[in-house]
């Protein structure tokens, strides 16, 4: 208000969806969107600003939940996400075979809370102190099982979609043992995987900024000064409309 600056509420979930774009290589519309945070894990369809189709989400916890609350059940620090994964690149990748929950459920929807218990069943059946490498063990069969589900539902969604460009965004996809699945997966494909600069992956100001330029460059009828908005906490994302 005091730099006579125009205000725009802008969705958290936008944010993130459009964070790719601020790479020195953004992709290009359409593409597919895989979205991974502490609090959403949803497959989106993008063509365009504001152009969101909503093609599969958990059916209960995150990505980025699950890290948190499997990171705990080992005795990690918080966040979960980089010292479960910084762990399990120790483990012995068939020490445990965790499963792959809704793998094959023929839907693009996610389910993460079988997995988390199924860390805490592994953690209840050890004596009371676990040593460090079988804690990495652990880890590394909740890394490789929670990406392997991602991958496979992001190849789904690009194959089902015709698309050929996949965009990750959240904190989620810092997460390098993801990274390094994904590309592989679509090197073999032949898609293209893009991924926001990490310091744009976790909650930053520059992806919320970056989208309300977005929308005022679309559309400057946007740029009023009514300071005055509501907060919505549960925003369809489809709601928003073109920009």
């Amino acid at each position: 208000m005091a730099l006579d600056k125009p205000v725009l509420g802008i969705h958290h979930l936008e944010g993130h969806l459009l964070s790719p774009l601020l790479a020195s290589k953004p992709p290009e519309f359409p593409f597919i969107a895989l979205l991974v945070s502490g609090g959403h894990t949803q497959l989106m369809r993008v063509d365009g600003v504001g152009r969101y189709q909503l093609l599969g989400e958990t059916l209960d916890d995150a990505a980025g939940e699950a890290f948190d609350k499997s990171a705990k059940l080992l005795g990690l620090t918080y966040p979960g996400g980089p010292a479960i994964s910084r762990l399990a690149e120790f483990g012995d990748p068939t020490a445990y075979k965790l499963p792959r929950p809704m793998l094959h459920s023929k839907d693009l929807n996610f389910s993460f809370s079988g997995l988390k218990t199924a860390v805490l069943t592994v953690v209840k059946n050890h004596p009371a102190n676990i040593c460090e490498q079988d804690k990495a063990n652990i880890a590394r069969g909740f890394v490789d099982a929670l990406v392997d589900v991602l991958v496979a539902k992001s190849m789904t969604a690009l194959k089902q979609s015709g698309l050929k460009r996949l965009v990750i965004a959240g904190g989620v996809g810092a997460n390098q043992q993801l990274r390094t699945a994904l590309n592989a997966a679509a090197a073999k494909r032949r898609y293209q995987v893009y991924y926001p600069e990490l310091e744009f992956c976790t909650d930053n100001g520059a992806m919320i900024a970056f989208a309300g330029a977005m929308r005022l460059k679309n559309n400057p009828a946007l740029a009023t000064r009514d300071y005055g908005f509501n907060v919505r906490p549960r925003w369809p994302l489809h709601e928003l409309g073109a920009a």
